[in-house]
């Protein structure tokens, strides 16, 4: 398994631990974090959830092998499961993020409470150069964060952008050093076994819940349009091209 969990001094900590692959989440990691986080927020010891990766990689998205060869039918699908968990989890989640975050790697924070960035963080929703559309309700939350124009850049052109800039345009807290994010974001989770745990999740819920049946119907309306897109032209073009290691060639298509 390539998902380690623990929870040490109220604090579930949720790895990304696939390095050799740039932490590409395959459908039974996105199953490993669903249970974690749905764990983590039934357990009464638990404050707080930190999601972390390996340093210099959170993660480089999803596995595409893994990704066509079991691709998300249904509401059931691991991938969808993980995201209905951090969707609805009451209890504050925190990100520490080094090195890269592509797709589903930057798309997650966007549902995370506190985010923590390195100095050498990257993140990037390259889904329209994979012939696919936003997930996760980015579609609904990069424009409410950053404006139109901006969002047009992150998710039309998948512009890659800093961690900088991750905090400017409202997705990142802070920007730290790459050795520093990972102890700055437990130090914050651990602040959470101080305060009314209760009053901590009625917060959160009260912050959260106006707009989550509005991220449930985005995160459902994408789903039916990315499924149709992986089974389009453009999509086995982009496939096919990742795995000649050559650029896609989207010129013949209208």
């Amino acid at each position: 398994m390539s998902i380690k969990t623990a929870t040490i001094n109220g604090v579930a900590t949720i790895e990304i631990a696939r390095p050799e692959k740039k932490n590409a989440i395959t459908s039974a990691m996105y199953q490993a974090m669903a249970d974690a986080i749905n764990a983590a927020a039934a357990e009464p010891s638990v404050r707080a959830l930190l999601i972390t990766g390996q340093p210099g990689i959170f993660t480089s998205g999803n596995d595409i092998e893994d990704f066509m060869a079991r691709p998300p039918h249904d509401g059931e699908a691991p991938v969808f499961q993980f995201m209905e968990a951090l969707i609805g989890c009451d209890k504050p989640v925190i990100a520490a993020v080094t090195g890269g975050a592509i797709g589903i790697g930057t798309t997650m924070l966007l549902h995370c409470d506190f985010v923590y960035v390195a100095d050498d963080a990257r993140l990037a929703m390259p889904f329209v150069s994979l012939g696919l559309v936003p997930e996760f309700a980015s579609s609904l939350l990069v424009p409410q964060l950053m404006g139109n124009r901006r969002a047009a850049e992150k998710l039309l052109l998948g512009d890659p952008f800093t961690g900088e800039q991750a905090v400017e345009c409202g997705i990142a807290n802070a920007v730290l050093p790459a050795g520093e994010v990972l102890n700055h974001a437990r130090r914050i989770a651990e602040r959470f076994n101080t305060l009314a745990p209760s009053a901590v999740r009625e917060s959160k819920r009260l912050m959260r819940e106006p707009q989550r049946a509005a991220l449930r119907a985005t995160c459902q309306t994408e789903a039916e349009v990315f499924g149709a897109r992986l089974r389009s032209p453009e999509a086995m073009e982009a496939f096919q091209a990742f795995f000649q290691k050559r650029a896609p060639d989207f010129t013949k298509f209208s």
